[in-house]
Protein backbone atom coordinates (compact mmCIF):
# COMPACT_ATOMS: atom_id res chain seq x y z
CA UNK A 1 0.00 0.00 0.00
CA UNK A 2 1.57 3.25 -1.16
CA UNK A 3 1.59 6.05 1.40
CA UNK A 4 -0.56 9.04 0.50
CA UNK A 5 0.79 12.54 -0.05
CA UNK A 6 -0.65 13.51 3.32
CA UNK A 7 1.18 10.61 4.99
CA UNK A 8 4.45 11.64 3.38
CA UNK A 9 3.99 15.23 4.55
CA UNK A 10 3.27 14.08 8.09
CA UNK A 11 6.30 11.79 8.00
CA UNK A 12 8.51 14.69 6.90
CA UNK A 13 7.08 17.04 9.52
CA UNK A 14 7.58 14.70 12.44
CA UNK A 15 10.98 13.50 11.25
CA UNK A 16 12.01 17.16 11.09
CA UNK A 17 10.62 17.68 14.61
CA UNK A 18 12.56 14.65 15.84
CA UNK A 19 15.84 15.87 14.34
CA UNK A 20 15.28 19.38 15.71
CA UNK A 21 14.60 18.03 19.20
CA UNK A 22 17.65 15.77 19.03
CA UNK A 23 19.85 18.74 18.14
CA UNK A 24 18.33 20.85 20.91
CA UNK A 25 18.89 18.03 23.42
CA UNK A 26 22.61 18.05 22.64
CA UNK A 27 22.71 21.72 23.71
CA UNK A 28 20.40 21.40 26.72
CA UNK A 29 19.49 17.92 27.99
CA UNK A 30 17.40 19.36 30.84
CA UNK A 31 14.66 20.94 28.71
CA UNK A 32 11.44 19.07 29.58
CA UNK A 33 9.53 20.82 26.76
CA UNK A 34 12.03 19.64 24.17
CA UNK A 35 12.07 16.08 25.53
CA UNK A 36 8.27 16.03 25.35
CA UNK A 37 8.35 17.18 21.73
CA UNK A 38 10.96 14.55 20.95
CA UNK A 39 8.89 11.81 22.54
CA UNK A 40 5.75 13.03 20.79
CA UNK A 41 7.47 13.08 17.41
CA UNK A 42 8.77 9.54 17.93
CA UNK A 43 5.29 8.39 18.86
CA UNK A 44 3.87 9.93 15.70
CA UNK A 45 6.63 8.37 13.59
CA UNK A 46 5.87 4.97 15.12
CA UNK A 47 2.72 4.90 12.98
CA UNK A 48 4.86 4.41 9.88
CA UNK A 49 6.80 1.29 9.06
CA UNK A 50 6.47 -2.29 10.28
CA UNK A 51 5.55 -3.53 13.74
CA UNK A 52 9.01 -4.25 15.20
CA UNK A 53 10.30 -0.88 14.04
CA UNK A 54 7.25 0.78 15.58
CA UNK A 55 7.81 -0.99 18.90
CA UNK A 56 11.41 0.24 19.05
CA UNK A 57 10.35 3.81 18.29
CA UNK A 58 7.63 3.70 20.96
CA UNK A 59 10.19 2.42 23.47
CA UNK A 60 12.45 5.36 22.58
CA UNK A 61 9.49 7.72 22.98
CA UNK A 62 8.74 6.33 26.46
CA UNK A 63 12.38 6.88 27.43
CA UNK A 64 12.30 10.55 26.34
CA UNK A 65 8.95 11.22 28.01
CA UNK A 66 10.04 9.62 31.27
CA UNK A 67 13.18 11.74 31.14
CA UNK A 68 11.01 14.85 30.73
CA UNK A 69 8.94 13.82 33.77
CA UNK A 70 12.06 13.37 35.89
CA UNK A 71 12.80 17.03 35.19
CA UNK A 72 9.18 18.15 35.60
CA UNK A 73 6.91 15.47 37.16
CA UNK A 74 3.81 17.65 36.71
CA UNK A 75 4.23 18.28 32.97
CA UNK A 76 0.79 17.26 31.72
CA UNK A 77 1.75 17.18 28.03
CA UNK A 78 4.44 14.60 28.79
CA UNK A 79 2.05 12.63 31.00
CA UNK A 80 -0.53 12.52 28.21
CA UNK A 81 2.00 11.49 25.57
CA UNK A 82 3.33 8.80 27.90
CA UNK A 83 -0.21 7.53 28.39
CA UNK A 84 -0.58 7.26 24.61
CA UNK A 85 2.74 5.42 24.40
CA UNK A 86 1.63 2.87 27.01
CA UNK A 87 -1.71 2.46 25.21
CA UNK A 88 0.05 1.77 21.92
CA UNK A 89 2.42 -0.69 23.58
CA UNK A 90 -0.56 -2.47 25.09
CA UNK A 91 -2.24 -2.90 21.73
CA UNK A 92 0.97 -4.21 20.17
CA UNK A 93 1.42 -6.73 23.01
CA UNK A 94 -0.07 -10.16 22.29
CA UNK A 95 -0.24 -11.37 25.90
CA UNK A 96 -3.45 -9.95 27.38
CA UNK A 97 -2.16 -9.77 30.96
CA UNK A 98 0.93 -7.86 29.86
CA UNK A 99 -1.25 -5.57 27.78
CA UNK A 100 -3.43 -4.85 30.82
CA UNK A 101 -0.35 -3.65 32.71
CA UNK A 102 0.32 -1.16 29.91
CA UNK A 103 -3.31 -0.02 29.87
CA UNK A 104 -3.21 0.51 33.65
CA UNK A 105 -0.07 2.62 33.29
CA UNK A 106 -1.76 4.61 30.54
CA UNK A 107 -4.82 5.24 32.71
CA UNK A 108 -2.59 6.44 35.53
CA UNK A 109 -0.81 8.87 33.18
CA UNK A 110 -4.08 10.19 31.74
CA UNK A 111 -5.50 10.63 35.25
CA UNK A 112 -2.45 12.66 36.32
CA UNK A 113 -2.65 14.75 33.14
CA UNK A 114 -6.31 15.53 33.86
CA UNK A 115 -5.45 16.50 37.43
CA UNK A 116 -2.81 18.93 36.17
CA UNK A 117 -5.00 20.33 33.38
CA UNK A 118 -8.64 19.62 34.37
CA UNK A 119 -10.31 21.34 31.41
CA UNK A 120 -8.31 19.68 28.64
CA UNK A 121 -10.75 17.80 26.40
CA UNK A 122 -8.03 15.59 24.86
CA UNK A 123 -6.94 14.37 28.27
CA UNK A 124 -10.51 13.74 29.40
CA UNK A 125 -11.29 11.83 26.19
CA UNK A 126 -8.13 9.74 26.52
CA UNK A 127 -9.00 8.91 30.12
CA UNK A 128 -12.54 7.90 29.08
CA UNK A 129 -11.24 5.78 26.19
CA UNK A 130 -8.69 4.01 28.40
CA UNK A 131 -11.42 1.87 29.96
CA UNK A 132 -12.33 0.51 26.51
CA UNK A 133 -8.78 -0.60 25.69
CA UNK A 134 -8.86 -4.15 27.18
CA UNK A 135 -12.00 -5.16 25.24
CA UNK A 136 -10.60 -3.65 22.04
CA UNK A 137 -7.33 -5.49 22.61
CA UNK A 138 -9.25 -8.78 22.81
CA UNK A 139 -11.05 -7.99 19.56
CA UNK A 140 -7.85 -7.13 17.70
CA UNK A 141 -6.01 -10.26 18.72
CA UNK A 142 -9.08 -12.40 18.12
CA UNK A 143 -8.88 -11.18 14.52
CA UNK A 144 -5.27 -12.30 14.26
CA UNK A 145 -3.57 -9.28 15.78
CA UNK A 146 -1.34 -6.93 13.86
CA UNK A 147 0.92 -9.69 12.60
CA UNK A 148 -1.24 -10.27 9.53
CA UNK A 149 -1.11 -6.65 8.50
CA UNK A 150 2.51 -5.71 7.96
CA UNK A 151 1.69 -2.71 5.80
CA UNK A 152 2.59 0.85 6.67
CA UNK A 153 1.07 1.96 9.96
CA UNK A 154 0.34 5.32 8.39
CA UNK A 155 -2.78 5.96 6.37
CA UNK A 156 -6.29 7.17 6.78
CA UNK A 157 -8.34 5.58 9.49
CA UNK A 158 -10.70 2.80 8.41
CA UNK A 159 -13.89 1.82 10.18
CA UNK A 160 -13.62 -1.38 12.18
CA UNK A 161 -17.34 -1.88 11.52
CA UNK A 162 -16.84 -2.06 7.77
CA UNK A 163 -17.68 -5.36 6.14
CA UNK A 164 -14.39 -6.75 4.91
CA UNK A 165 -13.66 -9.82 2.86
CA UNK A 166 -10.51 -11.10 4.53
CA UNK A 167 -8.86 -11.37 7.94
CA UNK A 168 -5.88 -9.44 6.63
CA UNK A 169 -8.05 -6.52 5.56
CA UNK A 170 -9.94 -6.64 8.87
CA UNK A 171 -6.71 -6.70 10.88
CA UNK A 172 -5.37 -3.80 8.84
CA UNK A 173 -8.52 -1.78 9.43
CA UNK A 174 -8.32 -2.40 13.17
CA UNK A 175 -4.71 -1.29 13.19
CA UNK A 176 -5.62 1.98 11.53
CA UNK A 177 -8.41 2.45 14.07
CA UNK A 178 -6.07 1.98 17.00
CA UNK A 179 -3.42 4.31 15.69
CA UNK A 180 -6.13 6.75 14.73
CA UNK A 181 -7.53 6.62 18.26
CA UNK A 182 -4.22 7.30 19.96
CA UNK A 183 -2.85 9.68 17.35
CA UNK A 184 -1.23 12.74 18.86
CA UNK A 185 -1.98 15.06 15.96
CA UNK A 186 -4.46 17.15 17.95
CA UNK A 187 -1.97 17.68 20.74
CA UNK A 188 0.88 18.42 18.35
CA UNK A 189 -0.83 21.03 16.17
CA UNK A 190 1.40 23.78 17.53
CA UNK A 191 4.51 21.69 16.96
CA UNK A 192 3.42 20.87 13.42
CA UNK A 193 2.96 24.56 12.68
CA UNK A 194 6.36 25.33 14.12
CA UNK A 195 7.99 22.48 12.20
CA UNK A 196 6.36 23.54 8.92
CA UNK A 197 7.57 27.10 9.33
CA UNK A 198 11.16 25.85 9.69
CA UNK A 199 11.04 23.20 6.98
CA UNK A 200 12.90 23.63 3.69
CA UNK A 201 10.64 23.70 0.63
CA UNK A 202 9.95 20.24 -0.87
CA UNK A 203 12.16 19.34 -3.85
CA UNK A 204 10.60 20.06 -7.21
CA UNK A 205 9.37 17.02 -9.11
Amino acid sequence: MEPSQNDLERLMIFEHARLTAEAAYAKNPNDADNLTKWGGALLELSQFGEINESKKMIKDAVSKLEEALVINPLKHEALWCLGNAHTTTGFLTVDHDEALIQFDRATECFQKAVEESPGNEHYLQSLANASKAPALHNEIHKQGGFGQAQQSLGGSSASSNAKVSSVKKKSSDLKYDIFGWIILAAGLVAWVGMAKSHMPPPPSQ
